[in-house]
């Protein structure tokens, strides 16, 4: 193939030479590549030949061959344009600096790349672009409704790689819906036994802009929301014992400042305190109710430095209150693959005496603790529905405490909780948070043979606050 691209060009290449030879026709072009992937293509006429083509314009008896000239131009310049553009993105760039003319100004396009991906199910996993601003509230509002999102492979009705390897090529308008989350609402769907849930992780270190996405989104996700439902936020940060003060905070018989000083006081930071303020003041203006998910940081310590055994037998069963299954999925193939290849790749010791498993114990507590604070707030409500915010680490692979919640949930009642009313976003995630060796998004994790069965992937959409490059998105489909 670029065998015959370079065939092309060098063709391309003697035409052009003879129509400048013969008609003293000069054109330039200038090829330019951006970090977005695409290419800027400018032609320019030189003032000579303007002068020229100007003076033959002028003369009757050149007017026919002075036309010739013209299209001829016109044809060379487009035949190295179109060989040029048909090259692939890496070679491309390269002939785009060999024409490239530092001297010459060109205008830059970013090419149009969506801000939001449906992580669909296949293996390994591909992305599903939701290419549109309708598109996303259409997800956005599915959500807020309760509707959770399928965890089937999408099967659509064009042609791609999936419709290839299943050895059809099927689909309906239905299908692609409930596929993007847009499931059909029935009657297993709603009840006392029904709730949903919504994690959203944020990167290592969030900015305002990334609390900001949070905050857009969700806002999104309540516009198709009936207002006299079960609506609640969870804090990944909040002890606790801040719920009361969280809850005060809601009913308006507290201000923003009692919570920040509950917060104080068990150990948040005060940068942390600082981000998270606008998704405090955003709940109560939306009547949500705030969840304190985090268990309290003397006991996170108590159980980094010597382990859950050391844990006051009181407040481990208000953090666990399912510990049966609770000791149970430690030994789960799915879980064990979700431990070594994502969770314990975030130790990083504190001490010389420090251990990736008192870190382990650390993790599974906090994840436990907020998946039991969650689902005890469904208790006695139809319809709940919970957004929470959490650091990306706690929510990929769906292992933390997204991946807890329907074990929890039915312990407690809420029988009609599955794996399908938990939906997970990353926000603005980066290649690194995903565990990704390279500049591209890691989207799974179990690829070995030997765990393949248990492959899992990264979430199920990504949302981004500004277009990604396109080098960062892996693996698209009808993109």
């Amino acid at each position: 193939m670029y065998q015959l691209m370079m065939t092309n060009l060098l063709a391309h290449f003697f035409c052009f030479f003879l129509a400048t030879c013969s008609f003293r026709v000069v054109e330039s072009f200038s090829l330019k590549t951006n970090d977005y992937g695409s290419i800027v293509v400018k032609t320019t006429t030189s003032s000579k030949t303007r002068q020229f083509l100007s003076s033959s314009n002028e003369n009757n008896e050149d007017e026919e061959p002075t036309r010739r000239r013209e299209v001829i131009s016109t044809m060379i310049g487009g035949s190295i344009v179109s060989a040029a553009t048909t090259l692939p993105p890496a070679n491309a760039a390269f002939f785009a600096d060999f024409f490239a003319d530092e001297n010459e100004k060109i205008e830059i396009r970013d090419a149009i790349r969506p801000y939001a991906y449906r992580v669909d199910s296949t293996i390994p996993p591909v992305l599903l672009p939701l290419s549109s601003a309708r598109q996303e509230r259409g997800v956005l509002k599915q959500l807020g409704k309760g509707l959770g999102t399928t965890k089937k492979q999408v099967v659509t009705n064009r042609l791609n790689l999936n419709n290839i390897a299943n050895k059809g090529v099927v689909g309906s308008i239905n299908l692609v819906k409930s596929a993007l989350g847009l499931n059909a609402e029935d009657n297993k769907r709603k009840g006392p036994g029904y709730a949903s849930f919504v994690a959203m992780g944020v990167p290592y270190e969030p900015t305002t802009e990334d609390v900001g996405l949070v905050k857009n989104l969700v806002s999104t996700m309540l516009s198709g929301r009936d207002k006299n439902r079960a609506t609640a936020m969870g804090l990944y940060f909040a002890p606790l014992s801040t719920q009361s003060a969280l809850t005060s905070f809601i009913q308006s018989s507290g201000d923003i400042q009692s919570v920040i000083q509950a917060l104080k006081q068990t150990g948040v930071s005060q940068t942390t305190i600082d981000l998270y303020e606008p998704l405090l003041q955003f709940a109560k203006s939306n009547q949500m109710d705030l969840i304190a998910m985090s268990p309290e940081l003397e006991d996170i310590q108590t159980v980094r430095r010597s382990g859950l055994q050391d844990l006051n037998a009181e407040r481990r069963s208000q953090y666990v209150v399912d510990s049966e299954g609770f000791i149970e999925l430690t030994t789960a193939p799915k879980f064990r693959l979700y431990s070594s290849r994502s969770l314990l790749k975030d130790f990083i010791p504190q001490d010389s005496k420090d251990s990736s498993g008192n870190f382990f114990a650390e993790r599974i507590l906090v994840h436990e603790a907020g998946a039991t604070a969650l689902a005890r707030y469904t208790q006695g409500k139809n319809d709940a529905f919970v957004t929470y915010v959490a650091p990306i680490a706690d929510v990929r692979y769906v292992g933390g405490t997204n991946g807890r919640l329907p074990r929890v949930c039915n312990f407690l009642g809420k029988d009609l909780v599955t794996e399908e009313c938990v939906t997970t976003i990353l926000c603005n995630p980066k290649a690194d948070e995903t565990l990704s060796s390279g500049r591209r998004l890691r989207l799974e994790i179990g690829t070995a043979p030997d765990v393949l069965d248990y492959q899992t992937k990264i979430s199920d959409f990504l949302w981004f606050s500004q277009m990604p490059k396109v080098y960062t998105i892996p693996r698209l489909m009808n993109g």
